[in-house]
């Protein structure tokens, strides 16, 4: 050991070893100045120190230096690590500073038990992107609830007679440019209560091109009527999928357990959650007097402003869901841009289109313009995610020590050419997850 630490030595301090062996004052500018080095009899730099006349020993009182970034100092830190039960960073460096004395010793300690698999599965990490660019359906003035994302909340207990109470859930629908909102009331879990959900959704609203919706495997826990959920998205996707068709709707999946990819409706059942509870507090309402109570919060929702109609300091009004819900036929036809003709060669109808219009600038001049920041995972990681690395699956139910363990099939890069979503190969098969929803193993390759 002794002849591999005076070679690691030797590279690392060549000229302290030379001005020591000389007897010359080593540099000021040498990393070890502060410790006072000397060579021992064997020729091993050792800390001369401030604790010559401790009563203690001698490998205490001048520890052996050892090199920051050297493969020999890593593997006696890792030694000691695993001899000392996975010890933490600072009962480590007092561990080995009994008989070494690692420079940058926390430094040193921390990069190599950040490569120690049973400590990362203690307390394992999970990976970020940089933020992605909003999807071109956010971005892109289009009908109200054209393009649309679908999610339930409850469930809540209603009144079905004097002594008999049942359960009833919230659908939730929310456009994805306008951030409007449609709240619908359904007796249960079932297919047929979704559809009718949907096409009284549709009726109102006017068919939506695309919907986005939770992965059905969102819905699992320890929640019975979560589960029933997701077994009624699973075993009927495909009647719903069916009649998605017939109405030319295509239904869109977020990857499994990737909530902040769907967190416009996420921040809607947040919302709608808050005004119930402070309304009926604890109060039992019949089904009627519910879907009443949710049409109320509807209408408040789709009041939250987006930004300013204007800039001038006396004009209160601001721009809101509720001005680009109303004012478009279900079946209308393609207008004119009405936006630079002046208002005295206007009939009565291209005065409503053009107002209408101004309300559509606003919203590409003001509320766009506000979507530009990127409030977190703000750095790019590339080379980070590799397939053939082992992961594990995050899952909130359970500990960190029985999460799945799979390993990287195939990576999914955006329009940005950065990965956001991987598919991961388990002993349950493939599953699509978002990289912040896994930890890679630190196993070097």
């Amino acid at each position: 050991m002794q002849s591999l630490i005076r070679v690691a030595q030797s590279h690392e301090f060549a000229t302290e070893i030379k001005d020591l062996q000389t007897k010359r004052e080593i540099s000021r500018k040498s990393k070890l100045l502060t410790l006072n080095p000397f060579l021992d009899e064997s020729g091993l730099l050792r800390v001369g120190g401030r604790l010559r006349h401790a009563d203690t020993d001698h490998s205490k009182r001048h520890p052996i230096i050892l090199p920051a970034k050297r493969h020999l100092t890593e593997l006696i830190v890792r030694d000691a690590h695993l001899k000392q039960m996975h010890m933490g960073p600072q009962g480590l460096l007092a561990h080995l500073r009994c008989n070494y004395w690692p420079l940058s010793g926390c430094q040193t300690i921390r990069r190599v038990l950040r490569k120690c698999i049973a400590c990362f599965r203690v307390r394992p990490s999970e990976k970020t992107q940089l933020m992605g660019d909003l999807p071109k359906e956010r971005v892109t003035p289009h009908r109200a609830f054209i393009n649309s994302g679908l999610d339930y909340a409850g469930p809540f207990p209603i009144k079905l007679s004097r002594n008999k109470t049942g359960k009833s859930y919230l659908c939730i629908f929310v456009c994805l440019s306008t951030k409007a909102v449609h709240l619908e009331l359904v007796s249960d879990l079932t297919t047929t209560a979704f559809l009718n959900a949907l096409k009284r959704f549709m009726a109102r609203r006017g068919r939506c091109a695309n919907l986005f919706s939770d992965n059905g495997t969102n819905f699992i826990g320890a929640n019975n009527e979560l589960q029933a959920l997701s077994r009624m998205i699973k075993g009927e996707r495909e009647n719903i999928e069916r009649f998605l068709a017939d109405q030319s709707v295509q239904w869109h999946f977020i990857p499994a357990h990737s909530p902040h990819m769907g967190g416009l409706w996420e921040a809607v059942v947040k919302s709608a959650k808050t005004h119930l509870k402070r309304i009926i507090g604890s109060s039992l309402l019949t089904f009627e007097e519910l879907s009443t109570i949710f049409a109320q919060i509807e209408a408040v929702l789709n009041s939250r402003p987006l930004c300013p109609i204007s800039n001038d300091p006396n004009d209160y009004d601001v721009l809101t869901p509720g001005h680009l819900i109303i004012g478009e036929p279900l079946n209308s036809f393609p207008e004119l841009d009405l936006l630079e003709v002046p208002t005295n060669r206007l009939t009565r109808f291209q005065l409503l289109a053009q107002i209408r219009q101004n309300f559509w600038s606003h919203w590409s001049c003001e509320y766009l313009t506000q979507l530009q920041n990127r409030y977190k995972w703000q750095k790019p990681h590339y080379n980070e995610i590799k397939i053939g690395s082992l992961a594990l699956l995050k899952d909130k139910d359970l500990p960190p020590l029985r999460w799945r363990t799979g390993r990287i099939i195939e990576t999914h890069p955006g329009s940005d050419g950065h990965v956001r979503v991987v598919s991961i190969k388990t002993s349950n098969g493939v599953t699509k997850r978002a990289i912040n929803k896994i930890c890679v193993l630190p196993i070097e390759t």
